[in-house]
């Protein structure tokens, strides 16, 4: 007789390369039944848009099939329900399953453009899509998907989506036209909400929310108000631009929003006589990785003709697009599963102490861990030539607070005045066997 502990020990090499487990560890596997011969269960995926579910579903059906007296596998998938969806008494958020934040920490890094190109690429995928555009001062979404006047109704006391070639999309750009947005930021910030919460979102896969750059008063009333599953923060290779990712970092951590990684927008153009990438601004990502501790979930190309999004194939010869759209499944369903492995850094006496999850312990100096700092006061952008005179930094120096950062970084308020540095795990071990 086939017992319920030979199916799932079948199923123990099935790993799940996003979170390093198998998928019966990870508690995956759901309602399994047997009837004689017949079997069925249920994987519980973290999220319904994973790229590799319909290998999942065979990969558990030939395991099981290997099993003596095993007759028939019927395997379901399914997705973890999504956090659940607070807001007004008139709440339209509550059939979406996941929200997550576009956001840059100044302008004109193609932010808008990003968020546009991504949403047609999980659309392409099959999901339902909705992109909501909330920069009020700034509205790119009329211009993208030409889309200037376009008559915005209401039913039931809810605001009907402006539906462009199959994609939902709503814009404070749509409401008030060509007009100047002359309001103060409380007032902003309500009809930021009120477009969230009373747009007629319906049934979503995603929801895909365009931020206004920066990480002012707007941006921080949606993010603690919003149920984000996470954000992505677009920049580009220039100095300016990098300078400015920490702080959203920090803004978004500041609230509990998981930043799921960085685009690199604007990263290279290929030339046409040769097919070589040329990267005029220098290759960032790596230092982007080793600066913040975020992943960066892809590097866009300098290409004309991006700013039409209008067709739901747009974008779909860039395959950056539809790599950016890959990677932000399997973040979000990695985020969804709590990482208790996560190192803990602690401030003691001349040092700052890291406990790492197989139980080691290092103790890294504080002026070394400050001298080490990789912000952009102290390491130039280009060059990566230091800019920080160790003689400068004091003996004594005390790390006054240690704020985690994810579960990839920790940033630290030293007793300089220093407080702009992120400083990623694999820094500190690089740092601590220094």
């Amino acid at each position: 007789m086939i017992t319920e502990e030979q199916v799932l020990d079948s199923m123990r090499h099935i790993v799940d390369p996003d979170l390093g487990k198998d998928i019966v560890s990870l508690g995956f596997i759901k309602n399994l039944k047997i009837d004689d011969g017949a079997v069925s269960f249920m994987v519980e995926l973290t999220t319904p848009a994973c790229p590799i579910k319909e290998q999942f579903r065979t990969a558990c059906e030939a395991a099981v099939s290997l099993l003596p007296g095993v007759t028939s596998v019927n395997v379901t998938m399914s997705a973890m329900q999504p956090k659940a969806r607070g807001g007004n008494t008139v709440n339209t958020l509550e059939g979406v399953r996941n929200i997550v934040a576009v956001s840059s920490c100044k302008g004109g890094v193609g932010k808008s453009t990003v968020a546009a190109h991504l949403a047609r690429a999980i659309q392409r995928e099959g999901h339902a899509v909705a992109l909501l555009d909330v920069d009020i001062y700034g509205p790119s979404l009329p211009t993208l998907f030409h889309m200037h006047a376009p008559d915005v109704m209401m039913q039931d006391q809810k605001i009907l989506p402006v539906v462009v070639d199959g994609l939902k999309t709503m814009s404070l750009g749509y409401v008030m036209g060509d007009r100047p947005a002359v309001m103060r930021g409380p007032m902003v910030s309500n009809y930021t909400m009120q477009i969230l919460q009373q747009t007629d979102w319906g049934e979503l896969d995603y929801l895909i929310i365009d931020l206004p750059p920066g990480t002012g008063d707007i941006q921080l009333t949606l993010v603690q108000q919003a149920p984000l599953d996470g954000a992505i923060i677009v920049t580009t290779p220039q100095a300016l631009s990098l300078v400015d990712v920490s702080r959203g970092i920090v803004m978004f951590e500041s609230v509990n929003v998981p930043v799921l990684g960085i685009v690199e927008n604007m990263a290279y153009f290929v030339c046409d006589n040769c097919d070589k990438k040329h990267f005029i601004f220098g290759s960032g990502t790596a230092t982007l990785k080793e600066r913040f501790g975020v992943d960066t979930l892809a590097e866009l190309p300098i290409i004309a003709g991006v700013s039409d999004t209008s067709k739901r194939d747009a974008g779909a010869d860039i395959p950056a697009f539809a790599q950016l759209a890959e990677n932000l499944h399997r973040e979000v369903g990695r985020r969804r599963i709590e990482d208790t492995g996560r190192p803990e850094a602690v401030a003691e006496a001349g040092a700052v102490r890291v406990r790492w999850p197989d139980g080691t312990e290092s103790r890294i100096p504080n002026k070394k861990l400050r001298v080490s700092c990789q912000c952009a006061s102290c390491v130039h952008e280009y060059t990566g030539e230091p800019l920080l005179d160790p003689t400068t930094v004091p003996d004594d120096i005390v790390a006054e607070n240690i704020q985690p950062l994810g579960n990839y970084a920790i940033g630290i308020n030293w007793s300089d005045g220093h407080s702009s540095g992120i400083f990623s795990w694999e820094h500190l071990k690089k740092v601590a066997s220094a």
